[in-house]
């Protein structure tokens, strides 16, 4: 008896599968769909969203270029900016062709520069913590759900306790009782970040423990090979866009902590420039002086909302599924 199988009528049924539509529509979805940028180009908000995140990175890395080349210091005192009470000197909390955004009160500190200067720390904290939660989040996720067992059952507990405690007033204690000599930015992104990975890392189980029980998984552990090869080389890759795009959304989140603990004081200690710490010295002056509110709020509000936008956008993006539906009302109503 042959195993020749080649003269089965496979093309003639294949044909017919296809000529209903079966076929057609999933591999032009899959196969045709358009590159990612192309994808999020699409998406007007996060293209929106994109490149006003671009803007506030230049700026955060070219603040030091910018400050200095308009001639103004977020370091230096202007006292004869201040009225007699303190408060700035001429409307709109001393505004002027000097002082673009005006100054603080009580110092005379040019308010532009702080504003640019503090990008950099909100930037710097909210990347840095954000990096620290998707590293150690990825990683106990992984060992969680790929292993199972007490090592999942240790891992979840872990995550249950983290998301039960008040992270803010955590937060707040253990920035009262650090050192003075430790770096306070760097207290910051340890301290954001690990208290901020117990939900990526939930995720990231979920998913592990379903791939762990696909067909590549299975076959490369029947093959032999090792818990870090199927870990790093099989499961890693597929979590990729969804570790991308939970960091991405994440970031807001760890700015936001940021300038929190700034405005309660434990945050970056003084002169160094902070939008958090501005909105929090600026509360006390609202009646007076608005400006002072309004500026460091406004990039507070608009980083948080770039950075959203941009990543709703890339997960719609990286959606596997995105391509389909959209492709098929085309193809639907073309015919």
């Amino acid at each position: 008896m042959s195993l020749d199988r080649s003269d089965e009528p496979v093309a003639p049924a294949l044909s017919a599968v296809t000529a209903r539509g079966a076929v057609t529509d999933s591999a032009v979805a899959v196969v045709g769909r358009a590159p990612l940028w192309r994808r999020l180009a699409r998406d007007r908000f996060a293209l929106v969203g994109a490149v006003v995140v671009v803007a506030y990175a230049l700026v955060a890395l070219a603040a030091p270029l910018i400050t200095r080349a308009l001639g103004v210091d977020p370091y230096t005192y202007d006292l004869d900016a201040l009225g007699p009470t303190g408060a700035p000197a001429g409307p709109l909390g001393g505004v002027s062709a000097e002082h673009w955004f005006g100054v603080e009160p009580l110092t005379g500190r040019d308010l532009f520069a702080i504003v640019v200067m503090g990008s950099r720390t909100s930037l710097l904290v909210g990347i840095g913590a954000t990096v620290v939660s998707m590293l150690v989040g990825t990683v106990l996720g992984l060992v969680a759900g790929y292993f199972g067992g007490w090592v999942d059952w240790v891992v979840a507990r872990l995550i249950d306790v983290l998301i039960g405690l008040p992270a803010l007033v955590f937060m707040i204690a253990v920035g009262a009782v650090a050192p003075d000599w430790f770096p306070r930015l760097l207290l910051l992104v340890l301290v954001i970040g690990l208290f901020g990975w117990s939900s990526v890392a939930r995720v990231v189980r979920g998913q592990v423990m379903a791939l762990r029980a696909s067909g590549f998984v299975r076959a490369s552990q029947a093959l032999g090979a090792s818990h870090a090869h199927v870990l790093f080389r099989q499961v890693l890759p597929n979590l990729a866009s969804t570790v991308v795009v939970f960091a991405t959304i994440s970031i807001p989140g760890a700015i936001g902590s940021e300038a929190a603990l700034s405005f309660l004081g434990v945050g970056v200690p003084p002169p160094t420039p902070s939008w958090g710490r501005s909105i929090g010295d600026a509360v006390t002056w609202f009646s007076v002086d608005p400006v002072y509110l309004l500026f460091p709020g406004l990039a507070l509000f608009g980083v948080t909302l770039a950075f959203n936008a941009f990543g709703d956008g890339l997960r719609d993006a990286l959606d596997p599924r995105g391509g389909g539906p959209r492709r098929r009302r085309r193809r639907g109503g073309a015919r």
